[in-house]
């Protein structure tokens, strides 16, 4: 029987190593973080843990093991009859769950007997995010960043796209969080990630870029719609040197249509996204705004709330957070196209 347990940070260093990493927890602990590239196989599940948790409150410690024991031996024997049968035994799996106990423990046990090569994260998932939490500051502090800025509607996701496709290193944070990073940033069907798991997003990111080359990264407020970019970036990010990405008015009206298009079709999300602003800019505007919304005037909605809700304040608002900006060298492509972009690219990266 080969059984050994590994601390969470040699997991991390050899995670290319294992066959699988497999997290014995509940449906929902897995929702909410992971070890990346980890696959779900409970070992209880969200309605037998609270069970168990019931017994073992109401009845006795005894009666919940012996309980537990039952409602996790059936299900490893699902693991087993589901992903296990096909594997030979050269298949080396890493089990965590959310302190290296039990769950992972029984789950490690019958998979050693089998004849697997078997490690257990020592302290489980718990031990994963406290190295995680760790060794953020350590990885944001060693890249060298280009902080991609410019007002709504300039086009930056786009530039950050075209760069990724054109071999740059690109650390895409609205991509991480799933939100668009401002008060109407929020994606129809795309819930964002929990903290946890943005800060995992973001750590697996970093420790995967080359720091002899730079990261380009969006100028990002410090939240990210419901997520925080952590300290030690995001000053990483304010001191860091500048490129300023202009597009006229008229094309950046033309992109926020373009990439926004799902409002033009959905008056009442529009609509419901704009209350959020009432108390910025009034009720009498929002309401205008809303009213020409349901008019389909949503073209003169997006250059209003350029002129009279982005637009103000951003220079010193720039300024003031990114250390750097007043020296940003100017970045100024043919159009807001994919085509114009991925040339823009070109140039930065010759």
């Amino acid at each position: 029987m080969s059984l050994k347990t590994v601390s969470a940070a040699d997991a991390i260093s050899r995670l290319g190593d294992f066959s699988a990493v497999i997290d014995a927890r509940t449906e929902s602990e897995f929702a909410q973080d992971a070890i990346p590239g980890a696959i779900n196989w409970p070992s209880l599940n969200d309605e037998e843990r609270k069970i168990i948790g019931t017994i073992y409150k109401q009845v006795s410690p005894f009666e919940a093991r012996k309980r537990g024991a039952m409602l996790v031996s059936a299900n490893i024997a699902r693991h087993i009859e589901r992903e296990v049968l096909d594997k030979d035994r050269n298949w080396q799996p890493l089990v965590y769950c959310w302190r290296g106990g039990q769950r992972s423990g029984a789950l490690a046990l019958v998979l050693a007997q089998i004849g697997f090569r078997v490690h257990v994260v020592e302290g489980g998932y718990k031990a994963f995010r406290t190295a995680v939490l760790a060794d953020l500051p350590v990885l944001a502090n060693r890249l060298d960043y280009r902080v991609i800025c410019g007002p709504t509607g300039s086009g930056k996701t786009r530039l950050l796209q075209a760069l990724i496709a054109e071999g740059a290193q690109v650390l895409d944070l609205e991509a991480l969080a799933s939100h668009r990073s401002s008060v109407l940033g929020s994606i129809p069907g795309q819930p964002q990630p929990t903290q946890k798991r943005f800060d995992t997003l973001v750590w697996n990111a970093l420790r995967q870029f080359d720091p002899a080359r730079p990261v380009f990264v969006e100028s990002e407020s410090r939240k990210v719609g419901n997520v925080a970019i952590g300290d030690a970036l995001i000053a990483r990010m304010r001191a860091s040197p500048c490129l300023d990405l202009q597009l006229p008015f008229e094309e950046r009206v033309a992109l926020l249509l373009e990439d926004y298009a799902f409002f033009a079709h959905d008056d009442a999300l529009f609509c419901d996204r704009l209350g959020a602003l009432t108390e910025l800019r009034g009720k009498a505007t929002v309401q205008g705004w809303q009213e020409d919304v349901v008019a389909g005037r949503t073209e003169k909605v997006v250059r209003e709330l350029l002129e009279k809700h982005y637009d103000p304040g951003y220079r010193a608002s720039m300024v003031r957070n990114f250390s750097r900006y007043a020296d940003a060298q100017p970045l100024t492509p043919s159009g807001r196209g994919a085509d114009a972009m991925r040339s823009l690219a070109r140039q930065m990266l010759s």
